[in-house]
């Protein structure tokens, strides 16, 4: 369900309680109340999980970058070891380790930055949308004591 029908619920429930006699206090269901904050906080999981989702995405590409670097180092070490009786042979494969370490930081780069501004965008909308719940929110909230001080 829409998060601002879920605000839209509540404030109702609060416009259709009791009121308290010579008092600004109103009789509100609690349980009902409850219920429709469960059904909020279930309808924010989806951004969330899919912002931690990308964060931890993101590490565990960072993380594959980091052993796929090391991985390349150790069969460039490996191989410059087992060719260095021949110099110039030696000299390939360090040239060749450097360029493999180079292209795998730049591809660790790549990722990380595509990570992290993939990240900041759904964090973006999350902003937004969280933006729009506190209007709705204050909106309820303001329509409340307009009418506890038209009563007054």
């Amino acid at each position: 369900m829409d998060i601002m029908a879920l605000v839209d619920r509540i404030e109702e429930s609060m416009d259709n309680a009791r009121s308290m006699p010579l008092t600004r206090s109103r009789l509100v269901d609690v349980e009902k109340v409850y219920e429709i904050i469960d059904e909020v906080r279930a309808s924010f999981p989806d951004e969330l999980k899919q912002a931690r989702w990308i964060v931890k995405e993101r590490q565990e590409m960072i993380e594959e970058a980091e052993k796929e670097s090391n991985r390349i180092l150790e069969d460039a070490r490996d191989r410059a070891d087992s060719m260095a009786s021949e110099q110039e042979v030696v000299k390939r494969a360090q040239e060749q380790a450097a360029s493999l370490i180079d292209a795998a930081r730049q591809q660790e780069r790549d990722i990380r930055l595509g990570a992290e501004d993939y990240a900041d965008e759904m964090l973006a909308n999350l902003e937004v949308n969280l933006g729009k719940l506190l209007t709705a929110v204050q909106r309820g909230r303001d329509r409340l004591q307009g009418k506890v001080n038209q009563r007054a």
